[in-house]
């Protein structure tokens, strides 16, 4: 039997996280190549330390992009607000060693083939009204929210890099209350002590969570090591893809081992992916289940999943095997279909990149369309 009371954790990190930075300047770069030709084919890492940032990897494209490479690069960290003596948008060494993408990897991409083997999850459940887990949701939210007030300059005193963890209390299955905060935030005030950070970032953290949920007994641990002056790549090295459970769904859910962030459509890691999040979030919203995992999985070169596999966790109206076979009625579950159905080849990733790929509005531009709830009547009818 499933375990309905129990203490469930989920951390996220802000835009400022070095990690982060890399994982927005590489799919920056992927939506400049997209913008510019739909079908440009993306694999792009981006390492960052004290001011410098490597870009390296395959790609296929217009070779106007590869010109524009820095300066995609230092809009990026522009954009995300670092303008310190170690890691400056203005000052940082760039170098791009972005190069043609193989020709044995393109003879299977160009035939719709996937782009790699792996297996893919998708996750949702009904704890909140995103359907996702309640722990990396609102982890997410309390970043987001405290990355908007910097930006508008009411918490201008804090600094880009950020991380936050909840513990949330899970009575009868449904999430009740935190048992615990944990918010490590940069601050530009060398004098400030974790108490004066505490003041600046408590309000916010109430905003965002439920009514109720902070309680006379939650543990708050704010900035604990003390100052957190040195963010971003000075304090700590970043690199694309190191997130990939902040990425998803916090830990509630597996997770096949693939990043997403600097690849395009064709990589399975990321559209397969999606499209399992997609399918997972629909059969939920459909009322086939409460609680649903599905997973896909693909060989390089080969268009048709190998398998399709959903587990809902004893919360099925019917019969797992049933939803499988819906699944594979409802949606094209090659690249191409998946590319097609979510239309994946559009400048739409780097908004991606930080606060969590799952359990974001849809884009009226196409962006998190894989969040939309357009298959229910679909797969209601299929099963």
């Amino acid at each position: 039997m499933t375990r309905q009371n129990y203490l469930f954790t989920s951390e996220s990190v802000s835009e400022g996280h070095p990690d982060k930075v890399c994982d927005q300047i590489s799919d920056a770069i992927l939506d400049a190549f997209l913008a510019e030709e739909p079908f440009s084919r993306v694999a792009c890492e981006t390492f960052a330390t004290t001011n410098r940032v490597v870009i390296g990897g395959e790609v296929r494209g217009p070779e106007s992009v590869m010109r524009r490479v820095e300066e995609i690069a230092r809009e990026t960290v522009k954009g995300i607000g670092y303008e310190q003596e170690g890691f400056h948008w203005e000052t940082m060494e760039v170098t791009n060693l972005l190069h043609e993408q193989s020709s044995e990897i393109a003879q299977g991409v160009d035939t719709d083939g996937a782009g790699d083997q792996g297996i893919m999850f998708g996750y949702a459940c009904s704890e909140t009204d995103a359907l996702m887990p309640a722990p990396i949701q609102f982890s997410h939210a309390i970043l987001k929210r405290l990355a908007d007030a910097r930006k508008s300059g009411d918490a201008a005193v804090l600094g880009p890099d950020a991380k936050s963890q909840l513990s949330v209390r899970y009575e009868n299955g449904m999430p009740v209350d935190v048992s615990s905060i944990v918010l490590s935030t940069q601050h530009m005030d060398h004098s400030m002590t974790s108490a004066d950070v505490r003041d600046v970032v408590e309000p916010y953290i109430r905003e965002v969570l439920p009514e109720g949920w902070i309680t006379p007994q939650t543990v708050w641990h704010v900035n604990p090591t003390g100052k957190f002056v040195i963010g971003g790549p000075d304090g700590d090295a970043g690199l694309t893809g190191r997130k990939i459970i902040v990425d998803t769904y916090g830990g509630a859910a597996p997770h096949g081992g693939g990043a997403f962030s600097g690849k395009d459509w064709t990589k399975v890691d990321r559209s397969a992916a999606y499209a399992a999040r997609y399918l997972a979030k629909n059969i939920v919203a459909a009322g086939l289940a409460s609680r649903c995992t599905l997973q896909l999985s693909y060989a390089i070169g080969v268009a048709a999943p190998l398998s399709i596999y959903v587990d809902t966790h004893g919360t099925g109206t019917v019969h797992e095997s049933v939803i499988e076979s819906a699944v594979a009625q409802v949606m094209d579950l090659t690249p191409k279909g998946i590319r097609e159905k979510l239309s994946l080849n559009r400048a739409i990733y780097q908004r991606t990149a930080a606060y969590g790929h799952f359990g974001r509005e849809p884009d009226a531009d196409g962006g998190f369309s894989w969040e939309r709830t357009n298959l229910v009547d679909a797969l209601k009818r299929a099963v």
